[in-house]
């Protein structure tokens, strides 16, 4: 979780007065582009549709923007009318996750990754051969490998194709097999192993794929060099205005000793591990020496292990909140202790932009470097993090995280890469 309720009433007022594109002269000028995403861009609530959000919004400023999404959670499909107002097409796709992974398991007997085939949908081709039989496709922008699947092959060769795959998603399952037992590190290993061919396919054939940072995009080309000259990257960026430390939000939290706190949607296995680690390592570590100090988790849909941390002291579990904004700007420390992380971490710039102090693993500081001399400190060991903490705990933080921040992670200039790619003539790659 990290922008709700209160940003998507705000969200909705700006995408409402945004004009869509469209209709008379400027439908013939405006360039169309259909763009793909995994899951509905809207409301941006966690890691992947703060990017995609972004990105929506960024392209529908520009062009005519033709939008197919999943959507799975019934709970977004509220937010279509918000779509609507700034492109002249949206077609939303529901879906139920557990009967998809279930489906994708016959990705085992067709040698698909399972992620991809977890998105197999014929509404989405028979919905896109509607599309382009009646409008000109001048670019496709895809979010996330899996949505490549739909715009592939030698009849899409001649059209402008540009991949956002924000992560190496296969080096994610590699590093979930090293850490797995039993048959999940088989299935994982095997994920893999499948999901690199498929990303390698596509970053071969699409005009360009883009990735979150300098790093992912150089670990990209390492696992697939004849790709080198098709790799880029944009870096996430942050709400500035919306994320303001001087802006007056009340005291969410209750009397009491300092708070540290983390953010993130509490299903995702990552995250569930990280404060699961924090609780059980480091926090015991801290109330030591101050044993008044409170660990809040903040975020969507905790895990049943992440809601077994309140039995612990001082731990609290949140579930979502109507807007993280207070949970920052009035906790002592923002922690961020992933183990397993890939591209660069919205809850360490969103926790930098509120001028908090932050503590981290290596995993969570990847692709900040611009910031990282504002981090309070990187660490990957328990006993390190715990004392980290400690120090931090008396500090104010000064207005360098911020001003860091709003120098270096600013959406409309991260995301001009995109327009010189739609806008910029090239010779398409052979598929």
């Amino acid at each position: 979780m990290t922008i709700a309720g209160a940003n998507d009433r705000a969200e909705q007022a700006q995408l409402a007065t945004t004009p869509a594109r469209g209709g008379g002269g400027a439908r013939q000028a405006t360039p169309n582009v259909l763009l793909l995403v995994h899951r509905i861009p809207f409301p941006p609530d966690k890691g992947d549709k703060i990017r995609s959000h972004h990105l929506l919004k960024h392209l529908a400023a520009r062009y005519r923007v033709h939008l197919g999404a999943f959507v799975d959670d019934p709970a977004d499909l509220a937010h279509e009318t918000a779509l609507r107002a700034i492109c002249p097409d949206v077609r939303l796709f529901r879906i139920d996750p557990r009967a998809r992974k279930l489906a994708s398991l016959a990705g085992l007997l067709t040698g698909e990754p399972l992620s991809v085939r977890f998105y197999h949908d014929r509404r989405v081709d028979q919905w896109i051969e509607a599309l382009r039989a009646r409008e000109r496709l001048d670019a496709v922008v895809v979010f996330s490998s899996t949505m490549a699947q739909f715009v592939r092959g030698p009849r899409w060769a001649s059209t402008r194709r540009i991949a956002d795959f924000v992560d190496v998603d296969s080096e994610k399952w590699r590093q979930y097999a090293a850490r797995a037992r039993g048959p999940s590190s088989w299935i994982f290993a095997r994920e893999a192993r499948t999901l690199l061919a498929f990303e390698r396919h596509i970053a071969a054939s699409f005009m360009k794929t883009l990735f979150v940072s300098a790093a992912e995009a150089a670990l990209f080309v390492q696992r697939a060099p004849e790709t080198a000259q098709r790799i880029g990257y944009f870096s996430n960026g942050v709400d500035t205005d919306f994320f303001d430390p001087a802006v007056q939000l009340a005291d969410p939290y209750p009397p009491g000793g300092p708070v540290i706190v983390f953010t993130g949607a509490m299903d995702y296995r990552p995250n569930v591990e990280a404060v699961t680690w924090f609780a059980e390592q480091i926090l015991p570590q801290v109330q030591e020496h101050r044993p008044e100090v409170r660990f809040w988790i903040v975020g969507s849909k905790p895990a049943r292990a992440v809601k077994q941390l309140e039995q612990k002291t001082g731990v609290t579990v949140t579930g979502r909140v109507e807007d993280v904004r207070p949970y920052l700007r009035h906790a002592n420390v923002a922690v961020a202790p992933l183990l397993l992380a890939r591209g660069v971490q919205n809850k360490v710039l969103e926790a930098l932009a509120m001028s908090r102090p932050v503590i981290c693993t290596s995993a969570a500081a990847q692709g900040i470097e611009s910031a990282s001399d504002v981090l309070e400190a990187i660490e990957d060991e328990a006993d390190g993090f715990a004392r980290a903490v400690l120090r931090a705990l008396d500090r104010n933080r000064s207005g360098d995280a911020r001003r860091a921040i709003l120098e270096g992670f600013s959406w409309s200039s991260h995301l001009g890469v995109v327009d010189r790619l739609i806008d910029t003539p090239v010779r398409l790659p052979t598929p």
